[in-house]
């Protein structure tokens, strides 16, 4: 298995451990990761969650090869695939959550940030949502969050153009609370959940209920209207050409369409 789980001092911690494949996630991560964010919520011991990655990378996003054999259906069957069970586990997760992000966060490695309470990103993370340059669409919330945070113009060069961002520009907008160095990232990360051991915790989850509540609603209509749009482009032709191009290690080639 390819994510570790433990819990210490009150806070679970939910690692993405692969390396070797530049942390990229398997339908089996991504449902490993939403049963790690269930039993915490429902564990009395557990005040907060620290999401994190390997030193230099957290996580790459899909692992297309994965994803393309074991992609989900339409429908309601889609949405019921492990990916949105994640979706949904972090969405529904009444407990603190805190995101160390030592390295690269691309794609959902972008997105699943949006949904976290805390983010701590380290000076050498890029953060990029290239969903559009792969055939598809936004996901995860990101195409309601990401305009509220940035605007509407830096929203569409990072949505629609896929541009890159700084970790400066992460805290800028609003993703992230701080940059530091590489080796003070999940420290400091951890330190910030363990803060939670000294307040009530019937508090804290209403007020996070609170934060949240607004357009909860709404949110969680655009993840449902985003997966719908998602699955269904993972079988277009362009999505076909860019995975294509990606396994090939060339540039896709749209201009037949």
């Amino acid at each position: 298995m390819s994510i570790k789980t433990a819990i210490l001092n009150g806070v679970a911690t939910i690692e993405i451990a692969r390396p070797e494949k530049k942390n990229a996630l398997t339908v089996a991560m991504y449902q490993a990761m939403a049963d790690a964010l269930d039993a915490a919520r429902e564990d009395v011991a557990v005040r907060a969650v620290l999401i994190t990655g390997q030193p230099g990378i957290f996580t790459s996003g899909n692992d297309i090869e994965d994803f393309m054999s074991r992609a989900p259906g339409q429908g309601s069957d889609a949405l019921d695939s492990p990916v949105f069970r994640f979706m949904r586990a972090l969405l529904d997760c009444d407990k603190p959550v805190v995101a160390a992000v030592t390295g690269a966060a691309i794609g959902i490695g972008t997105t699943m940030l949006l949904h976290c309470d805390f983010v701590y990103v380290s000076d050498e993370a890029r953060l990029a949502m290239p969903f559009v340059g792969l055939g598809l669409v936004p996901e995860f919330g990101s195409s309601l969050v990401v305009p509220q945070l940035m605007g509407q113009r830096r929203a569409a060069e990072k949505l629609l153009l896929g541009d890159p961002f700084t970790p400066e520009q992460a805290v800028d907008c609003g993703i992230a609370n701080a940059v530091l160095p590489p080796a003070e990232v999940v420290n400091h990360a951890r330190r910030v959940a363990e803060r939670f051991n000294q307040l009530p915790p019937g508090a804290v989850r209403e007020a996070k209920r609170l934060l949240r509540g607004p357009q909860r609603e709404l949110l969680t209509q655009v993840i449902r209207t985003e997966g719908e749009g998602f699955t269904r482009r993972l079988k277009s032709p362009e999505a076909m050409e860019a995975f294509q191009a990606f396994f090939q290690k060339r540039k896709p080639d749209f201009s037949k369409f």
